[in-house]
């Protein structure tokens, strides 16, 4: 448990989920810059409390599900009803399936997540692409369309009908960012992404 600091905004309780494959330094240390109060834990019951959950992913999918079934917060995940936010692997896993390990994900979203597969293309992504916004939502108010945002993946998830963001990398189009009811989903890390991921850290933590 990370200490609070002490500039707390809007009295709101962040959790970020900690498991063992998640990008949590950064994500905190973001939110500390933002100045909101928030917590890094695995209690079911925090999680549950809290007025908005963030759900950092980096590692590999199997790996992430198997620790996350072992301390049963796959089912936590799917009981939450505040705004959750899932980074990178942590919007991947809210998919139903993987084709990293052929891994069975969390079921929350339709679909399958893909790897891309185009012969001279450099796998993984690794750095600045822009966003293209298709749909008005909170998160993204005062987002430019064709804001640059920084990736780090291998893998994507398409979303068509919860897209809120798409990003091309070589000739596939997908989701960049993503919601389906209170789920919400960045491809990119909005903590690694300048002024516009730090922008939609603040809308998600002000929903």
């Amino acid at each position: 448990m990370n200490p609070a600091p002490s500039n707390r905004k809007s009295g709101v309780s962040i959790a970020v989920i900690d498991y063992n494959a998640g990008n949590i330094a950064s994500v905190g240390n973001a939110l500390r810059k933002l100045g909101f109060e928030y917590t890094i834990t695995k209690d079911p019951k925090e999680i549950l409390a809290a007025d908005k959950v963030i759900f950092p992913g980096q590692g590999r999918a199997a790996a992430a599900m198997d620790d996350l079934r072992a301390s049963g917060l796959d089912k936590v995940i799917r009981e939450i009803k505040k705004p959750f936010l899932g980074i990178c692997l942590g919007l991947q896993l809210l998919f139903e399936s993987s084709e990293e390990d052929d891994a069975q994900c969390l079921g929350i979203i339709e679909g399958r997540v893909k790897r891309f597969n185009e012969p001279d293309l450099k796998i993984p992504q690794m750095g600045w692409n822009i966003i293209s916004i298709v749909q008005n939502d909170p998160l993204i108010s005062g987002i430019p369309d064709k804001a640059y945002v920084y990736f780090a993946n291998s893998y994507y998830g398409a979303g068509d009908n919860y897209a809120l963001a798409t990003s091309v990398y070589g000739s596939t189009e997908s989701g960049a960012i993503i919601r389906k009811d209170n789920f919400y989903g960045t491809q990119f890390h909005p903590e690694k992404s300048g002024e516009w991921g730090m922008k939609i850290l603040d809308n998600f933590c002000r929903l």
